[in-house]
């Protein structure tokens, strides 16, 4: 009982480490402050619309939180987000600034990423007919 509930609080951290970036969906002003991007503009209309996409990342990582059946896509899901970003933010050259921030937030949450993903495919699949 215990392990499911370290599962659980896993999932729950991936899912706020998704929430700021998902605020900017709601409060666009945000973009400003967090990206130093002004949301009228051209970047700033992609920075919100990426917010939108953040939120299905955490609704993803929710979902797998109460339904075990969801924890293989949502694995996948939020291992794209969170080292895919890693990915580019080396390839940019490490940069200063709130980006290293979001990296080292994402490094963090390769821990209980690793936890989930393993979780998730340790078993065989439940299918559904």
């Amino acid at each position: 009982m215990a392990k499911k509930k370290v599962v659980k609080v896993a999932w729950l951290l991936l899912a706020l480490v998704h929430l700021m970036p998902t605020a900017v969906l709601f409060a666009p002003d945000l973009a400003m402050r967090l990206y130093d991007v002004a949301p009228a503009g051209p970047t700033g209309v992609l920075i919100i619309h990426r917010g939108a996409l953040f939120l299905a990342v955490m609704v993803a990582a929710l979902w797998a939180m109460i339904d075990p059946t969801a924890r293989r896509i949502s694995s996948l899901t939020v291992g794209i987000s969170i080292i895919g970003f890693l990915a580019v933010y080396a390839r940019a050259g490490l940069p200063d600034g709130p980006l290293r921030i979001i990296a080292m937030v994402d490094a963090v949450a390769l821990l209980p990423l690793a936890l989930v993903t393993r979780q998730a495919w340790r078993r065989p699949a439940f299918i559904v007919p």
